[in-house]
């Protein structure tokens, strides 16, 4: 599409809608930047914009507009089957999202990541492997650095390696990347998808336009990708933590290797990385086959995985504050994502959990307890279904409360010299927070700024 001109639509004041309006910008488009939410204040949204340019209208959307579109491109917290997409498309505009938008003006090679949890993890790995070979490296996607404001610094010899979620994969048409990867599917986002099978069709979606030369990096122990590998068009790279593959990364005891499928060869020892836990194993083994794919050396592949720190908000440790252990797994927003928190933890554990309704199940997340959760404290709107859960399956040590800070304040209390507080929440951070990053440096700045004694706090009254 020729972009001079055309009267684009841009739905979403966040991250990803001013980056789309900054690259519409530079190749020529005429931008509105719309939004339903008609309290949103004009001057807030032109701060945003900084030196980008569009015409902002918010509130009630007009046939004037829709009628006068070119095209229009949805930010990722705007479903398909909004109103709002329903009304372009009945007027014949074309909806993409910003990944779609940005692939359009992509030069070089794309590396994409993705899957139910693990893309942030094995994004960051990839790209610091990768960027540890090729000097135009971009990092972008769902990781918190949109696509749209990297992709006009590609070049034939780049590499963009990006983090896709479902809700961005709703909108791709001729995205194509080099090589693509789902690391797993586990039910999440059910209010958005409706279905375990639109849901997976999403996800699978990643590798619709790839070919036979190009490769595809998928979960042997996942039973959706088993099934998807068997009539995907581009080549199959497995990884599997219990199964030699035909092709692709395995684990023999605590050794990662790899096979061709003619000759194998051990890697790294588990003990050598500073990533922890099994899931991490199974990233590191994605990230193995997918920057092979890409034409990486084994010497820098292992180099940078021994390297490699976890990611923000991922299981990552704060700090020990009176011989308490305090983690930040604020990532951990399912259910399959926070019982990789738990299995993480080798040490008793008070655990902050809830928030947001995504319609999961708890039950196996509560089963995943097995003797290390010392006390459940709960929050926000599922905090009462999350309980009932727990009780159901004989966990009775519920504390709830009416704020984060307070439920903080409870694992304080509660918490002894050689326990541990793990963030983990398996639940979104809407509605209380406007996202997961948010909430993860709020309980890791009142764990920095936390010098009261227990004692203190019990004298204090908070009920438990």
């Amino acid at each position: 599409m020729e972009f001079s001109g055309k009267k684009v639509t841009v739905v979403g004041t966040g991250i990803s809608g001013i980056g789309a309006v900054g690259l519409l910008n530079a190749v020529g488009a005429e931008v509105v930047l719309y939004d339903g939410n008609e309290k949103l204040k004009i001057e807030d949204i032109e701060k945003k914009l900084g030196t980008y340019k569009a015409e902002i209208v918010l509130g009630e959307l007009t046939k004037e507009l829709t009628d006068s579109s070119d095209l229009l491109v949805i930010s990722p917290g705007v479903p398909i089957d909004s109103p709002v997409v329903k009304a372009f498309e009945a007027e014949g505009v074309p909806v993409w999202g910003e990944v779609e938008l940005a692939y359009a003006f992509d030069k070089g090679k794309v590396l994409a990541i993705t899957g139910t949890n693990g893309k942030t993890t094995t994004t960051a790995l990839v790209g610091q492997i990768v960027g540890a070979y090729h000097k135009d490296t971009f990092v972008v996607g769902n990781i918190g650095n949109p696509y749209t404001t990297e992709v006009l610094k590609s070049n034939k010899d780049s590499y963009t390696v990006a983090e896709i979620s479902s809700f961005q994969l709703e909108t791709v048409h001729e995205f194509h990347p080099l090589v693509s990867a789902i690391l797993n599917i586990t039910p999440d986002h059910l209010n958005r998808h409706y279905t375990m099978d639109c849901y997976v069709q999403t996800k699978e979606k990643i590798a619709m336009n790839q070919k036979g030369s190009e490769v595809c990096v998928l979960n042997f122990d996942d039973d959706y990708l088993r099934e998807f590998g068997e009539h995907t068009t581009a080549k199959v790279v497995w990884f599997s933590r219990f199964t030699k593959p035909d092709r692709g990364a395995y684990m023999e005891g605590d050794m990662i290797c790899y096979t061709d499928g003619i000759r194998s060869q051990e890697l790294l020892n588990v003990h050598d990385m500073n990533l922890i836990g099994a899931h991490n194993y199974e990233n590191v083994m994605a990230a193995v086959c997918i920057t092979k794919a890409a034409g990486i050396p084994d010497e820098i592949i292992v180099e940078q995985i021994k390297q490699f720190k976890a990611v923000e908000h991922r299981i990552e440790f704060v700090a020990t504050k009176n011989g308490v252990d305090y983690y930040n797994d604020s990532k951990g927003t399912n259910p399959d994502a926070a019982i990789q928190g738990i299995r993480a933890m080798t040490k008793p554990t008070i655990l902050i959990g809830g928030g947001y309704d995504k319609q999961s199940e708890y039950d196996e997340w509560i089963e995943n307890f097995d003797g290390k959760v010392k006390a459940l404290v709960l929050i926000g709107q599922t905090r009462d279904k999350i309980a009932e859960c727990a009780r159901k399956h004989g966990f009775s040590n519920i504390i709830l409360a009416d704020t984060f800070e307070e439920a903080f304040q409870i694992c304080v209390q509660n918490a002894v010299p050689g326990d541990a507080v793990l963030l983990s929440p398996a639940c979104a951070s809407w509605g209380m927070f406007p996202n997961y990053e948010v909430r993860g440096k709020m309980f890791k700045e009142m764990v920095y700024n936390y010098s009261v004694q227990p004692e203190a706090l019990a004298a204090e009254g908070i009920r438990n």
